[in-house]
């Protein structure tokens, strides 16, 4: 049955669609009753509404389709509960509420023209608008203006947005069950809650075939997540005047010039109790009970009721979190038994044995680290720090490696297929990015003021022209390259901080009595890289804040043409940047510490005045953990701060503010106005944080195994922090589609190959496990304890007489004439005095081979295990292809049966020929399908 044939008191609307498919409503002609008035703080709907919008420069143009629509009825405000969502009849949802300050010391009088301009032109466009005045209130400064979009309006824009909507319900048989299925018995949430609607075939939404969807009851037709998506839909590219010479749209041009202080769809209830109305709807609560506790951490996520109540993008985000979160388990078990390996095995390893031993670690003298303050010392005073390094550098570092090389392989193919399944289950087959991210920004149009013909659609759109793109592109990278010096030159400032305050690390240590007896565990060494890497995140939160707003200022500045392109280029800046910002300091260490130093006499100095630094005698392994450790786990314990303790004080804050009145009734839309806003980039910090912690666990992972465990523990928490801050403290986001973590996937693919080469060259260049094997291979002359007499054949010789004396040690040498030093050059006795010897070109050749076999084993390990892993389950497959079958046969047995209704109306030719065609186009669909 038609629907819209119900409705009394209809009048003509026309429908008027853009050139790349995207349609608005304009000329509504509103007919009331004679004597009949609008009542109440509803807009009233006058002559005025009757004028058309503006042509094709907004975005419209000229096909024409129409519609009916019944006359606007007016009622009597009455009073609400504090929950409802419904404008004061009770009846008409709100779908979106913008709020606003009357202000007429700032701009007031051009701002109210730009409001009644805006207003207006949605009430022409078929919204239905109400006003609660400042006086009702709780602050009694703000008004608020709560929108309503009637059944032709959404029925309207579901066909113009392609959205999808049920035709029947899915009689596919489900998969078989897992007969494991009994074991995540403990996991699982309720049915109700993890499925809470039916499944349905599904076909795009069409105005003229209403009776083929599945239609029980207008107001519950289209889900609130979607209404508010049409609707913002509108606001985004509704015109309100012309400025300067420039037509003017859009809400967020109106939001950025105070016009509007906020605007945003409404929660269905509080958190914290279920909604007294039953038809407002109880999915917040649901979420927050199910959920957004920490204490059901171990539960699974409700993903389809995430996606039914925020929309796809922040579905899909939730369930890669999820996805990463169970990937991170396994990685994390094999991490902390290679751990636990190097604790059982710290007391025989033989290089800690020979250090700690006094004997042979005490009787050896170290060169100083530094110039003229430092002191000669012995091996044996470094004892603990090598037991330690060998904790996270051992043969077991090698298996971890590869094992991480293979790990991000398998994370990255299961979740595609994960992702295949998703868009199945969320009718995102066939999905292309939605129109609302490929057509044009409101801010492109705005500024480009030039217009040439489209070569597709033959319109004129308007373009940037090329020398214009050239210059702001030459201007964004030469910005970008600017921080990036300045990220490079803030980790040199930490570098000479790291030489230039070593000498007094070791000064302050070797004469105060109160460090004694820490003396062997807190080496001047390991103050000098704590202190250093704390200094160094500091720096790097401080960039890292300054360069976000840089980062959105230069994006803009570029002026992208669609918003896929913005986020994109956005997305590109931004993980640049924090690349260098967050791994600069472990490169540093890892690749070039210690490398570069010379020897004693013929050291190399940093601008020629600070000596270069030398890795720990256990080796640099140890000092790449530490710094690794502190940026990542400070990272994460400052992300968690600023994403759940800043904005719940900030919220309590605003609403003490507020709260000037108990006495009044603090609404729905006044409850969600206090909440902070989660903004077009609020998904993009998360997925962004989550990128630079994956680049944490595969990158440097070789130095630190439990690198995956510390991310897991964040992981767990980090879900339930996000889904508690976007159910309590954010404002209800709008709905938007997406289906997939978009250009994040091309990013973590370009890091799974990187980590490859880096834990290769950590493996080689940092660890000392090539040199170990050598010696054990090569160069051990006993049998029954191949590894004895490694550290001794690991340092060369010094003639203490041969320092300059711009170098040479204050401090008295006593009875000893030579001290030792990390390195493999020949003794001062020898003909090739102080240069390489064989043995450091066999390692470095032994560590060069090394890189090659790893990354070629690991690469042909990858990419076989990628062709073995399809993309989209064979099983989700072949329900794609049967879903396609079935809904054609729907449809056609529905035009099949229109086609029948109409034979009384028709001759016998026209009935054959065209129940000829139809059955022609039926089978036709079948063999393609």
């Amino acid at each position: 049955m038609n629907r819209l044939a119900k409705r009394g008191s209809e009048t003509l609307i026309e429908m008027v669609a853009t050139d790349d498919d995207i349609a608005v409503l304009t000329k509504f002609k509103f007919t009331n009753p004679e004597g009949e008035e609008s009542n109440g703080p509803l807009y009233e709907m006058n002559s005025s509404a009757a004028s058309e919008l503006p042509g094709s420069s907004e975005g419209l143009s000229s096909t024409e389709t129409t519609l009916l629509i019944s006359d606007h009825q007016g009622f009597d405000k009455r009073q609400q509960s504090k929950d409802s969502v419904f404008f004061c009849d009770g009846i008409r949802r709100i779908d979106f509420v913008l709020s606003y300050v009357d202000d007429p010391k700032q701009e007031g009088e051009k701002k109210v023209e730009r409001r009644k301009e805006f207003e207006n032109n949605l009430l022409k466009s078929g919204l239905e608008l109400e006003t609660e005045d400042k006086k009702d209130s709780e602050d009694g400064r703000t008004y608020f203006v709560k929108i309503h979009a009637p059944w032709e309006v959404l029925t309207t824009y579901a066909e113009v947005l392609n959205i999808k909507m049920p035709i029947r319900e899915n009689d596919i048989p489900p998969a078989m069950e897992n007969p494991f299925e009994c074991m995540f018995e403990p996991f699982r949430l309720p049915k109700k809650v993890m499925n809470p609607e039916p499944d349905y075939f599904t076909a795009p939404f069409s105005k003229q075939k209403q009776e083929l969807f599945f239609i029980e009851d207008e107001n519950t037709f289209f889900s609130p997540s979607v209404r508010n998506r049409i609707v913002y839909y509108i606001l985004s590219r509704c015109p309100y005047g012309t400025e300067e010479g420039k037509k003017k749209f859009g809400i967020k041009r109106l939001l950025t010039n105070g016009t509007y202080t906020a605007a945003y769809p409404l929660h269905d209830c509080q958190y914290w109790k279920k909604a007294k109305d039953q038809n407002s709807g109880n999915e917040r609560y649901t979420l927050y009970t199910e959920w957004a506790r920490f204490l059901r951490f171990y539960k699974e996520q409700p993903l389809d009721l995430i996606r039914r109540y925020y929309g796809e993008r922040i579905g899909i985000y939730f369930a890669w979190l999820g996805f990463y979160t169970e990937m991170l388990f396994f990685a994390a078990v094999v991490g902390a038994i290679c751990f636990f390996y190097g604790l059982v095995t710290m007391t025989g390893n033989m290089s800690s044995i020979e250090i700690c031993n006094e004997s042979i670690g005490g009787a050896i003298i170290m060169c100083p680290l530094c110039d003229v303050k430092c002191e000669y010392w012995k091996l044996n005073t470094t004892c603990e720090s090598s037991q330690y390094s060998h904790l996270f550098d051992n043969v077991a570092t090698l298996f971890f490696a590869i094992f991480m090389g293979i790990w991000v392989t398998l994370f990255l193919e299961f979740w595609k297929r994960r992702q295949a399944r998703l868009e199945y289950e969320w009718d995102l087959v066939d999905f292309e990015e939605e129109q609302q991210q490929l057509q044009l920004r409101p801010e492109y149009e705005a500024k480009c003021t030039l217009k040439k013909k489209n070569p597709v659609t033959q319109e004129l759109e308007p373009y940037l022209p090329l020398t214009s793109q050239a210059l702001r592109f030459c201007f964004s990278g030469a910005t970008v390259l600017f921080w990036i010096s300045l990220i490079i030159a803030s980790m040199i400032a930490v570098i000479v901080y790291r030489l230039s305050v070593y000498a007094a690390f070791a000064s302050i240590m070797e004469n105060t009595e109160t460090l004694q007896p820490i003396s062997s565990l807190l080496t001047p060494q390991l103050a000098t890289s704590v202190t250093a890497s704390c200094l160094n995140f500091v720096i790097i939160m401080i960039l890292n804040f300054l360069y976000e707003r840089i980062a959105v200022w230069i994006t803009d500045m570029e002026i992208p043409r669609t918003h896929l392109e913005y986020e994109n280029r956005l997305t590109m800046k931004m993980f640049l940047f924090q690349f260098v910002n967050y791994y600069s300091s472990c490169f540093y260490v890892a690749f070039f510490k210690g490398k570069f130093v010379g020897y004693p006499g013929a050291y190399t100095y940093m601008f020629s005045k600070w000596r270069n630094e030398e890795c720990d005698p256990a080796g640099c392994l140890i000092e790449l953990t530490t710094q690794l450790t502190i940026i990542m786990a400070g990272k994460q314990i400052w992300g968690n701060i600023q994403e759940a303790i800043l904005p719940w004080v900030w919220n309590w804050w605003r609403r003490r503010r507020a709260r000037t009145n108990s006495e009044k009734l603090y609404s729905r839309w006044e409850q969600d106005h206090a909440l902070q806003s989660f903004g077009p980039l609020g998904l993009f910090y998360e997925y962004l944080e989550m990128v630079i912690q994956f680049g944490f666990i595969t990158l440097f992972v070789a130095s630190f195994p439990l690198a995956p465990l510390l991310a897991l523990m964040n992981n767990i928490l980090e879900i339930r922090v996000d889904s508690w801050k976007l159910t309590t403290q954010y404002r209800r986001p709008v709905a938007a589609k997406a289906h997939s973590i978009g250009v994040w996937q091309e990013i973590l693919n370009g890091m799974a190959v990187l980590s490859v080469v880096t834990n290769a060259f950590i493996v080689a260049f940092t660890s000392d496990m090539i040199p170990r094997l050598v010696y054990y291979y090569a160069y051990s002359t006993d049998n029954n304890s191949p590894m004895s007499g490694y550290i001794n054949n690991s340092l060369s010789v010094f003639q203490i007489s041969d320092f300059p004396n711009t170098t040479l040690p204050a401090g008295s040498t006593g009875s000893f004439t030579t001290c030792r030093y990390r390195d493999y050059r020949y003794p001062p006795d020898h003909e090739k005095k102080y240069l390489h010897t064989m043995q450091f070109w066999h390692i470095l050749a032994a560590k060069m081979a090394f890189i090659i076999i790893m990354e070629h084993i690991v690469f042909i390990v990858k990419f076989f295990v990628a062709w073995m892993i399809p993309d989209v389950p064979s099983e989700v497959k072949a329900r794609i292809k049967r879903e396609k079958f079935l809904t054609i046969q729907i449809l056609h047995e529905y035009e099949l049966n229109k086609l029948k209704e109409n034979l009384c109306n028709r001759t016998d030719y026209q009935v054959e020929k065209e129940v000829i065609a139809t059955e022609g186009k039926r089978e036709l669909a079948q063999i393609m399908g």
